[in-house]
């Protein structure tokens, strides 16, 4: 037995039963649905294709025999097979989706509160600096996620949908009593929506639009958010006040607060224009509205204190006398239903008035938010008045905690554009000419701005990102545009949020927020907001620029430099951090990153980007949802204690001499290889980059404006097509340079063992690698016809793999994370069978006989080439 198939036994035999009982009843009845629907040939050709990868593995099938039979099948047998495999990985995902419910269900305990909880949070903080000291930084705690449309979700929504409904029924299945009715109906409706999966097309036809897109996002808050959001706080109300919660006023504050940018940001797509942010506000306002309205009005249905029992104080009596004189007819209707029932009344009479804001009856309909918050809050004083503190405090705090989160606009619309257009759309207007097209698009979402502020409120959309901030006067740019946008004092409330993104810019970023400080609109906002301001990091574009090693420093010097200038200026800083969801721009668990940014950088404030199937990975489920916000939320408090910046601190001055011979070098290494005259058709030979495109993830170009080259090239495509070729080389590229340049292995584990921010750049550099397949690399590298430069990728990946486990002291990759370690075990075998397929589609597309192809033929290599990248992307559950 070879020491792969020995660790693949391993992993296997590590399964827990109930996920080892879910992937085998799941992939028994997608069996069944292949023999339905393709005949027995086609479950044996996929049966055939498994077992040789899998052999392929231990060493008992040589690689060539895949291939031979691969290319044996007609194209349409061989999408078959692609289709069947990514089917799968849906519903292995799934399954493991359950699983860790069922973790996190059993891990569950008051007593004993799970590792990385809020509960945990509190407990650590309360016995290490006291109470007060925890008050004060619960008080100030703000988890601000940013919800993107960046094009990283390669799932259709429908198939989406689809895996939800799968996902119903397992839920159902674990339920039901065995031999039951219920249990026999459960399997026939399981089975029946599997084969819908399998007839749903994975891939799209048409492109999606923006709004497309708000609403496939909107379908996380309908479905998860909107619940999920006030359990979390009640689970901090009870960390802090265990006897207390729902018997005692609040203490948790409502936290979370979420921002999109989805119908908003504008940065290379002429898709999003001020029409559709306009209607990306409305569309998420009919949300939030609708399900304020209904849990609003299930309260309401349940609250039936009787008046005798539980009388009316003063103020919600004389709130309901004015209601009754103001809409006699409503709160007849209402007192005739509820008769001496006021509290139930008072909410029956705020269901009415959320209806009519939702549906714009200006004269019922709620002025603010604010307005609606102030009548429940006058409920709730009525009831804990008369003694009635649990329904004070209970279900009607939840709905108080939503409606501070969500307001009547759900998520802050956020604004992005690229300096350059503000630069010429102020030239063509300084220089008196006729405004082009583009100018006056920027203008016009301006006055959508003031519109949106005047409709919703200032915090429904104020803040206004400028992609590749230079200079302070590229956000004066944006100020003056506003004027003149709109004139005579009529300008929107703009918080002009400049966005570093290249390692020039992030290192030049204090010298910016200087001059930005000397702007009078600036200094007015300062003033306005007790001195707030908020600086975007890209992680993106500045790994594509400088590499992996050279990316996480300077991103952290940024942050310590800019905390620095912060403490200096007296601005209360908020860092948001542009991370995607790949290890290749900035992704992995955001609270093990949070615990290792630079000290005094977070503050108790955390703001990020949340994109494409990380929106999906993380609320799909709620529970999955909740625990995603308990990690984050117990990241935030702890990384604003002393002992874990004082480790920080400790940890960066003793190592930082060697983390930045590491980056030279790193960097040099990195430089070398994208610099290297011809990379970028290299590049898009060796890789599906040109056609990802087809796969309509999203409403964005692929490129800001013509390409030139891969400075063009925005970051997704550029992570996802190394995905797809199983080298995954943003993620790890220049580390093993880097780390060979020390030579003391001693050193850097001790460095590793110490500081968090370079035991995080290893431990997701080791995931990364974990995840890339040598052999497959080889092969698609070849594509490319330059072997020195597949010579000097495998050569950089041998040395990162070397160094990685010789510094983290891991005999195998991932050895200290069993979980993850056993998926990627398991998972392998079955994305190999999706890259052999994608080869033979790649190789005869990029072969010299591409052109003697028949249309018929190249258009159904590009279909099994995109169905492959579609599969790939599900088994390694990244794309960009």
């Amino acid at each position: 037995m070879t020491a792969v198939s020995a660790e693949r036994d391993s992993a296997r035999q590590e399964i827990p039963d109930q996920l080892r009982g879910d992937v085998r009843l799941l992939g028994g009845m997608l069996g069944t649905v292949l023999a339905e629907s393709g005949g027995a040939d086609l479950l044996d050709d996929v049966e055939r294709l498994r077992r040789a990868v899998i052999g392929a593995r231990d060493g008992s099938v040589d690689g060539a025999e895949i291939t031979e039979l691969v290319a044996s099948w007609p194209l349409e047998r061989a999408k078959q097979v692609a289709r069947a495999f990514t089917v799968y990985f849906h519903l292995a995902n799934l399954a493991e989706e359950h699983q860790r419910i069922r973790a996190l269900r059993e891990r569950d305990d008051a007593d004993n509160p799970p590792r990385e909880s809020l509960a945990a949070a509190v407990r650590a903080i309360r016995a290490d600096a006291g109470e007060d000291a925890l008050r004060e930084m619960v008080a100030a705690m703000e988890f601000h996620p940013v919800l993107t449309a960046h094009p990283t979700e390669a799932r259709r929504r429908a198939v989406s949908t689809s895996i939800l409904r799968i996902s119903g029924q397992l839920e159902k299945l674990h339920a039901a009593h065995p031999g039951s009715t219920a249990e026999a109906e459960t399997r026939r409706r399981l089975l029946e929506e599997i084969d819908l999966l399998w007839r749903t097309s994975q891939l799209r036809y048409t492109k999606l639009d923006p709004l497309d897109e708000v609403r496939t996002a909107l379908a996380a808050f309908d479905e998860t958010i909107f619940q999920v959001v006030p359990q979390i706080y009640r689970s901090l109300d009870a960390a802090l006040d265990p006897e207390g919660t729902g018997r005692e006023p609040a203490r948790a504050p409502a936290f979370v607060r979420y921002g999109s940018w989805i119908g908003g940001d504008r940065d290379g797509n002429p898709f999003v224009t001020h029409d559709i942010t306009r209607e990306a506000i409305a569309i998420q306002s009919e949300h939030v509205l609708r399900a304020l309205e209904n849990a609003c009005g299930r309260i309401a249905r349940t609250l039936t204190a009787y008046g005798n029992l539980t009388p009316a104080s003063p103020d919600l009596r004389d709130h309901l006398a004015a209601a009754e004189a103001g809409y006699p007819r409503i709160m007849a209707e209402i007192a005739k239903r509820s008769p001496n029932e006021p509290h139930r009344q008072a909410l029956l009479f705020a269901t009415e008035r959320l209806r009519a804001t939702r549906e714009r009856n200006a004269d019922l309909a709620y002025p603010n938010p604010e307005a609606f918050l102030a009548d429940l809050r006058t409920v709730q004083a009525s009831l804990a008045r008369a003694g009635a503190v649990r329904q004070a405090n209970g279900e009607l705090q939840h709905l108080v905690w939503q409606a501070e989160t969500f307001g009547f606009h759900l998520a802050e619309l956020e604004v992005r554009q690229h300096s350059a257009v503000h630069a010429q759309a102020l030239a063509e207007l300084r220089a008196g000419e006729e405004p082009s097209e583009r100018t006056r698009e920027v203008l016009a979402t301006l006055r959508v701005i003031a519109w949106i502020q005047e409709r919703f409120g200032v915090d429904a959309c104020r803040r206004y990102i400028v992609s590749f901030t230079r200079s302070a006067e590229d956000v004066a740019a944006v100020y003056e545009l506003a004027d003149r946008a709109m004139p005579g004092g009529r300008a929107p409330v703009l918080d002009v949020i400049p966005l570093f993104e290249t390692g020039a810019d992030l290192e030049a970023s204090p010298r910016v927020l200087d001059g930005m400080l000397e702007l009078p609109e600036m200094a007015r906002r300062l003033e306005q907001t007790g001195r707030r301001m908020e600086v975007m990091l890209g992680y993106s574009d500045s790994a594509k620029d400088v590499g992996p090693v050279s990316a996480t420093l300077r991103l952290y010097d940024a942050q310590a430099q800019l905390a620095e200038w912060a403490e200096r200026n007296d601005v209360r800083l908020t860092l948001f951090h542009g991370r995607g969801g790949s290890l290749g721009r900035g992704g992995g668990p955001a609270s093990r990153a949070l615990l290792a940014q630079a000290p005094g950088s977070v503050a108790g404030r955390f703001k990020v980007t949340e994109q494409g199937e990380v929106i999906f990975a993380r609320y799909g489920q709620r529970a999955i949802a909740h625990r995603h916000i308990e990690q984050v939320g117990h990241a935030i408090l702890m990384a604003g204690t002393e002992q874990v910046q004082e480790r920080a601190r400790a940890a960066s001055a003793k190592h930082r001499g060697l983390a930045d011979r590491i980056a030279e070098a790193a960097h040099r290494a990195y430089r070398e290889l994208i610099d290297t005259e011809g990379f970028a058709e290299w590049f898009s030979r060796v890789s599906p980059l040109e056609e990802l495109g087809e796969l309509r993830l999203g409403s964005r170009p692929s490129r800001r404006g013509a390409a030139r080259g891969l400075e063009d090239l925005r970051a997704i495509p550029w992570v996802f097509a190394w995905t797809q070729t199983r080298v995954n080389l943003p993620g790890w590229y220049g580390l093993g340079t880097g780390l060979a340049a020390v030579e003391d292995v001693e050193a850097l584990h001790t460095a590793y063992t110490e500081w968090p921010l370079f035991s995080s750049l290893l431990d997701n550099a080791e995931m990364s690698l974990a995840k890339t397949d040598r052999a497959i690399a080889e092969r698609y590298l070849a594509l490319g016809g330059r072997p020195e430069l597949t010579e000097l990728v495998l050569a950089e990946y041998d040395r990162t793999r070397d160094l990685v486990l010789k510094v983290t002291g891991h005999k195998r990759l991932l050895e200290n994370r069993r979980v993850l370690s056993r998926a990627v075990d398991l998972r392998n075998p079955y994305v190999d069978a999706l890259s052999h397929l994608q080869l033979r589609a790649l190789e005869a597309l990029r072969g010299d006989e591409a052109r003697d192809l028949s249309e018929e033929d190249q258009r159904h290599l590009e279909r099994l080439l995109l169905l492959t990248v579609n599969g790939v992307a599900a088994g390694l559950q990244n794309t960009g």
